[in-house]
């Protein structure tokens, strides 16, 4: 009985108090919750920032700017009509028409 009582108090010692799997539980999801916070501000957060830049671009293109494609044609906007961008390129002013989010940036 003696023996019984022991083994009875050491598995009773080794159980956790009710507390702790609130613990387990926080510990387990602090992980996933870091690894989304790290992808937010690392990938997800710049990747807007850049897009909004690239939509303010595109939407101040006038006639007279010098822009380079996403194709690397360097050329001089001559014409804006909606979504399309003519371009004079070259020293013969070859023109080229282009949608307008086929532009890279301006130089």
């Amino acid at each position: 009985m003696n023996l019984f009582l022991t083994v009875f108090a050491e598995g009773a010692a080794q159980q956790a108090p009710e507390g702790i799997p609130t613990a387990g539980i926080i510990q387990s999801l602090a992980f996933p919750v870091l690894l989304i916070a790290v992808f937010y501000f690392m990938i997800i957060r710049p990747q807007r920032k850049r897009d909004k830049q690239t939509k303010e671009m595109l939407a101040g293109l006038k006639v007279g700017d010098n822009v380079v494609t996403i194709g690397g044609i360097i050329g001089t906007i001559s014409q804006i009509k909606d979504d399309t961008v003519t371009l004079e390129v070259g020293a013969d002013r070859t023109k080229i028409k282009f949608e307008r989010s086929a532009i890279r940036g301006i130089k």
